[in-house]
């Protein structure tokens, strides 16, 4: 019942998006992390994200594993994220390589709010905006 939520609302979503959108979904594993070193570089503040974007709380935003990439979720791509139905997350982290089709959402320096959310299942999708016009 979720998925055909979900899904409804993805298909919502891209009917009413300008300009058009497409959309690529996968299931994945999702857990959760903050800004502190010891989640992230020790040594460091906590809040560089891999490809060097300033991590602060508040921000939608997503760390993707590494396989992830090659499927088109790459820095600064929007995904929409089952369960956060009219919030639109931005990848601005990667993953170790040891991890395989996992997202990491970010949740600023609330400790217990990451723990909470634990570890789960959920379906995202890339948007994948079309220009229109002239690309030159």
């Amino acid at each position: 019942m979720k998925k055909a939520i979900f899904f409804t609302f993805i298909l919502f979503v891209s009917c009413e998006a300008e300009p058009h959108v497409d959309l690529k979904c996968f299931k994945v594993s999702a857990t959760a992390y903050n800004s502190i070193p010891y989640q992230t570089r020790p040594g460091t503040l906590g809040n560089i994200a891999a490809w060097g974007d300033t991590l602060k709380p508040g921000m939608k935003s997503i760390a993707v594993s590494r396989d992830l990439l090659d499927s088109g979720l790459t820095k600064h791509s929007k995904v929409l994220i089952e369960g956060f139905q009219g919030d639109t997350f931005l990848v601005l982290d990667k993953m170790h390589y040891r991890f395989k089709r996992r997202i990491d959402l970010y949740m600023g320096l609330d400790v217990q709010k990451a723990k909470e959310f634990g570890f789960q299942k959920r379906w995202i999708c890339l948007i994948q905006e079309e220009s229109v016009g002239n690309e030159n």
